[in-house]
């Protein structure tokens, strides 16, 4: 793949929030799997866990913990991203905290562009109760739950989001 089709590869994705509730096949799970352990972490620590959910009624559970977002249990499977403090704080202290959010979140991102790469629809969810989906999925004390990726086969939106220009964002030097 050259940089014009990586470009292309990244601007096609899209959040896909209508699902038809069709399991991810094992070989489908395990791929998306496998790319996440690619993702870089601090200190090659992979300071991160994820919980894959589908079962429907916990995936229902989820739903309602996510604020009623339907399309949280109508995803093919979930994929529960969660920081593991442990595994960074005993290299860096306090500041693995920090580095296992970051660990998640990267890897969460390669869980996404791995299932964008079978031609699945994902969408990141952020927006739920932590203790809700902590009790749901029997979370340890020192995991805490970062993003909720629904991944299945979807209805993309009829056209993409517009972003902003990367010149937007940028600042020479100093902000």
């Amino acid at each position: 793949m050259d940089s014009s089709e990586f470009l292309d590869f990244l601007t096609s994705r899209c959040s896909v929030r209508e699902y038809g509730g069709t399991e991810l096949s094992p070989r489908e799970e395990e791929y998306i799997l496998n790319c996440a352990v690619t993702a870089p972490s601090a200190g090659n620590l992979e300071a991160w866990d994820v919980v894959v959910v589908r079962i429907r009624e916990q995936k229902e559970a989820l739903s309602e913990a996510a604020f009623d977002q339907p399309h949280v249990a109508a995803a093919g499977s979930l994929f529960v991203a969660c920081a593991n403090y442990v595994r960074s704080m005993s290299r860096y202290g306090e500041r693995g905290i920090l580095y296992a959010v970051q660990d998640t979140t990267i890897a969460c991102s390669y869980m996404m562009l791995a299932a964008h790469a079978l031609r699945l629809h994902t969408c990141w969810v952020g927006a739920f109760d932590e203790d809700v989906v902590r009790d749901i999925l029997h979370l340890p004390g020192h995991v805490r739950p970062i993003a909720i990726l629904c991944v299945g086969r979807g209805s993309p939106p009829g056209s993409l989001t517009p972003r902003m220009a990367a010149s937007e964002h940028v600042h020479e030097e100093f902000w």
